[in-house]
């Protein structure tokens, strides 16, 4: 679905059929420790980009909403991770080290990590 920010992303959802008014971030809303999340918050949000550059279905996303200083500041900041090799991905848009190493043609691109 698009976001307010003109992008697309599985995790945002809106329903203004018959008179309902609801928007929300199912990745955010599954994250307890986040803050609130506001429709201004995809305006920045790194979340399509990713989905766009990598659509590995082991890669794991995790939201949280961080706060500046009095408000100011706010941003979305994301943790990937491989559900197949257990392990943190640094670089979201990139993917698991294991999983390109695994396949032939991508060993290129994380060199001997």
């Amino acid at each position: 679905m698009k976001t307010p920010a003109g992008k697309e992303c599985r995790f945002y959802y809106q329903d203004f059929f018959r008179g309902r008014s609801e928007q929300e971030c199912r990745l955010i809303k599954n994250n307890p420790a986040s803050a609130e999340w506001k429709v201004k918050d995809c305006t920045d949000c790194p979340v399509p980009d990713i989905l766009l550059a990598n659509s590995s279905p082991d890669l794991v996303l995790e939201a949280t909403i961080k706060k500046g200083f009095m408000g100011l500041n706010r941003h979305v900041q994301v943790h990937a991770s491989c559900s197949r090799h257990l392990i943190e991905v640094p670089k979201p848009e990139v993917g698991c080290s294991k999983c390109a190493s695994e396949k032939p043609g991508l060993k290129e691109l994380f060199g001997d990590e």
